[in-house]
């Protein structure tokens, strides 16, 4: 089986998931939601899966960005549209692994996924 990993190229964890996948020669397609996009529908499965609150990366620069009323009365719904209008607002990386998705990198839950 072919894993997806969803993320940016330049992102600094991106590149540490990358290297770990590589090193313990995990095949996986990466696909580039900043220049690729992401569609409606992976976003609603990995909400529904992970809760919105852990999909919006409200940590980063693009969605601090945002004004105050961008910001107000986040809800699913307007969460889904703030990341399908800005990608770099998901968090990542986003791992599919077929019948689940890990959100975030942490070399311990790869290991233990992929076991």
């Amino acid at each position: 089986m072919t894993y997806t990993l969803y993320g940016i190229k330049a992102c600094d964890t991106m590149k540490k998931a990358r290297a770990w996948l590589d090193e313990h020669q995990v095949e996986y397609r990466f696909h580039d939601y900043k220049s690729a996009g992401i569609d409606r529908d992976s976003l609603r499965r990995w909400c529904a899966e992970h809760g919105w609150q852990t999909i919006l990366n409200r940590a980063g620069t693009t969605f601090r960005k945002l004004d105050e009323a961008q910001k107000a009365d986040l809800d699913e719904a307007k969460a889904i549209e703030l990341m399908l209008a800005q990608p770099s607002m998901i968090k990542r990386p986003v791992f599919d692994l077929g019948e689940r998705t890990l959100v975030g990198f942490k070399p311990e839950l790869y290991a233990a996924a992929l076991a």
